[in-house]
């Protein structure tokens, strides 16, 4: 019980961590991001996520089936749009990886910028929202989370990849000492399905109350929180901007 609390703390206040200094923290609230943004799109585009691929994928093949209440374009355009955000986010850490601090800046910018154009998206869009209006949003958040799992996929903190939890939660279990396991560091995986949770319950209750444009502006105000917080915390060049070593990743 006390690793388990240890490991709580370590992650959302790691004064002491050296290797990846502030990134778990940010990290877990880009994770709450990834759950706004998705109640968001499932809620108000139409049974759609810009994250969560594994369930765009399955509601590709839903809306393939003749299921009614599925897209096949919204689906392709999230996949794709997704897919171009991740190849920009590659390409982003190709170039900055020798440096996290810049990069996570750079991209934490990028995606506030495009949380940005949404929010006026919605903003301009009314009470009933156009089909273009769905198709742009779609297409400018998932470049945005294309990129921010790019992003956390180069940044190499182990457990927080911001978006897929499935491997997170089997995790917690299959490698638990209770089967025989090394332990399953179930403090930090934990408090990423958290996040998660957290931010599409706060995404879902603004929606549901009317509030469309709510779950927009919040992670639009952490990221550029984020974004901020990096450009700050990076600039005395301190040892968590260098990628860990291939020993350590995970």
């Amino acid at each position: 019980m006390n690793t388990f609390f240890e490991e709580v703390r370590q992650t959302l206040f790691p004064h002491d961590e050296k290797q990846h200094g502030p990134l778990p923290p940010i990290l877990v609230a880009m994770t709450m991001v990834t759950g706004l943004i998705d109640a968001f799109s499932f809620l108000v585009l139409g049974h759609i996520f810009v994250a969560n691929m594994t369930g765009n994928v399955v509601f590709l093949a839903f809306a393939a089936a003749g299921a009614s209440g599925f897209s096949i374009p919204a689906s392709l355009v999230a996949l794709g749009s997704f897919i171009l955000g991740a190849l920009g986010g590659g390409q982003l850490g190709s170039r900055l990886e020798q440096h996290r601090g810049r990069l996570l800046t750079v991209t934490a910018a990028l995606q506030t910028l495009l949380l940005g154009v949404s929010a006026v998206l919605v903003g301009l869009s009314g009470h009933t929202m156009p089909e273009g209006y769905k198709y742009g949003l779609i297409i400018f958040l998932g470049i945005a989370m294309g990129l921010q799992n790019a992003t956390a996929r180069k940044l190499a903190v182990p457990d927080l990849t911001t978006t897929v939890l499935t491997l997170t939660i089997v995790g917690i279990a299959a490698d638990s000492r209770l089967v025989g396991g090394n332990g399953s560091r179930a403090g930090r995986r934990l408090i990423s399905v958290a996040a998660m949770f957290i931010g599409s319950f706060i995404g879902s209750l603004f929606i549901l109350r009317g509030s469309i444009i709510a779950p927009l502006v919040i992670a639009l105000i952490v990221m550029a929180m984020i974004a901020l917080s990096a450009q700050v915390l990076a600039s005395k060049d301190p040892v968590w901007v260098r990628p860990p070593g291939p020993s350590k990743r995970e």
